[in-house]
């Protein structure tokens, strides 16, 4: 009994497969398996001669490598939140750039980012002209409750 040969079009037709099955289970995993299957389809219709254990090879060292790749560089800081430091722009003095009435929205632009932005909504107990100095007091959801300085 003999083991049937692989194509270069099987790797090709997996590839596309795997692809199609991110679309389903969008993880961001399988598109890297997909790709390797596709890149084997290629090397392998350029070098007919490769054999199915250096096709096999080939397919899981791209593949980890790819993930590897996405997980080292490109997800690096995609699980770094802000989450819990909103203490951190309490005291932060800013310059308010849209006048703030009583209990309205106003915006506060900082010298420097404050968690991750120069710009922020901001409310007032009491009305601020625009271009008054103001101070962090505290943080309510998305907006920074701020007092003249």
């Amino acid at each position: 009994m003999s083991v049937p040969q692989i194509e270069w079009w099987h790797w090709i037709v997996l590839g596309v497969a795997l692809l199609l099955c991110e679309l389903a289970l969008p993880m961001f995993v399988l598109v890297w398996f997909g790709l390797s299957a596709v890149v084997v389809g290629i090397a392998l219709a350029l070098l007919p001669h490769l054999g199915l254990t250096a096709e096999l090879a080939l397919w899981i060292v791209l593949s980890l490598a790819l993930v590897a790749l996405w997980f080292c560089v490109f997800q690096s800081d995609a699980h770094k939140t802000r989450a819990g430091m909103a203490d951190a722009a309490i005291g932060e003095v800013g310059l308010l750039s849209k006048a703030v009435a009583p209990f309205g929205k106003g915006e506060v632009r900082f010298q420097k980012p404050v968690l991750g932005s120069e710009v922020w909504p901001c409310i007032a107990d009491e009305a601020i002209a625009a271009d008054t100095r103001v101070k962090v007091v505290r943080v309510e959801g998305s907006l920074m409750a701020v007092i003249p300085v």
